[in-house]
């Protein structure tokens, strides 16, 4: 394991609710991360989903940081370019929650919250399953528990429509080409409109760097939902928008079979897939409330 001091920051902030860069060195590679808050301050990681990166979090970070917190977003394998591997078996989840136990270690946290929204609350469901004695609480935002998510992909048609799209982004080639086609033209369609454009130029910006959208495509064609899961024991959250187009209510409701511990189930009406930035002030009282009862 690393020492502390290997974790390089890349920008300083007398603020303490600024963001700050950091990076992170892991045997997987050097992630890039942002980070606020007091360094002494009770850990939390948050992992971001696809196609953001971990400036999705920037509005929960600062509010962490205002309440003591020690927060930190790292830009997860694939989107990091210091670790970015070519082969399609390299982002199976295993590597993923191997992931945040190495960023843990290097940043020193023997015991931390996670939060996570799409493909990173994924992570945060399979890591909160094998590391309960490290994972204090769980806040898995959009994506349900991947049981329940399996299960609903077999049996419920709704949810069946809904995974049609996995198997677009699952193909070779085919989805890299159609978009970044016409400069990158079907990457910045479908955002709700209360995301602002800069930062969905900043994902575009970053999903078009080389290599970095296959990597993030690779995500899809690693895993497909057939494993064996394991229930959550530690204190877990799960938010979920009504208006979400990839996970249906079935899975969503199911979600509650997998958790063994305290859990609290919160629906946002009206609110699509990318809870913590369409619904950005609600997601973050959710999580500090959550945060002060555990």
């Amino acid at each position: 394991m690393r020492s502390r001091r290997d974790v390089f920051q890349l920008s300083t902030a007398t603020d303490a609710t600024a963001l700050t860069r950091l990076r992170i060195p892991t045997a997987a590679g050097t992630f890039d991360a942002v980070a606020a808050g007091p360094l002494d301050g009770r850990k939390v990681l948050l992992l971001h989903g696809v196609p953001q990166c971990g400036i999705e979090w920037r509005h929960q970070l600062r509010a962490l940081a205002a309440d003591g917190y020690r927060a930190v977003a790292p830009n997860q394998r694939g989107y990091s370019p210091g670790v970015r591997p070519k082969r399609v078996e390299d982002y199976r989840l295993d590597h993923a929650v191997d992931d945040v136990a190495a960023i843990a270690d290097q940043l020193g946290w023997r015991r931390f919250d996670l939060v996570g929204h799409d493909w990173g609350a994924v992570v945060g469901w399979i890591a909160a399953a094998r590391h309960p004695l490290r994972v204090r609480t769980l806040t898995a935002v959009s994506a349900p528990h991947p049981g329940a998510f399996a299960h609903a992909l077999r049996t419920d048609p709704d949810q069946k429509r809904r995974g049609a799209l996995l198997d677009y982004l699952r193909q070779p080639e085919v989805p890299e080409r159609e978009m970044l086609a016409n400069g990158a033209a079907q990457l910045r369609q479908g955002w709700p409109a209360v995301i602002p454009r800069q930062r969905v130029e900043q994902y575009v910006r970053q999903l078009s760097e080389p290599g970095a959208l296959t990597a993030a495509l690779n995500w899809y064609r690693a895993n497909r939902f057939d494993g064996d899961y394991q229930p959550v024991s530690v204190p877990t959250m799960y938010v979920w928008g009504t208006e979400d187009d990839a996970v249906g209510p079935e899975a969503a409701q199911a979600t509650s079979d997998w958790a063994t511990g305290a859990y609290r189930f919160e629906v946002l009406d009206q609110v699509g897939h990318f809870v913590p930035e369409e619904a950005a002030e609600r997601t973050t009282a959710l999580l500090l409330e959550h945060l002060a009862a555990h």
